[in-house]
């Protein structure tokens, strides 16, 4: 396991979760 593959790995984790967190968020308010 290469430190940058890791990284690369977290970095798309965060980003599905922030935009899941938005659609959630959304769909919450209405």
């Amino acid at each position: 396991m290469s430190n940058v593959g890791f990284g690369h790995t977290g970095f798309a984790l965060i980003v599905v979760l922030f935009i899941l967190l938005i659609i959630v968020g959304a769909s919450w308010c209405f």
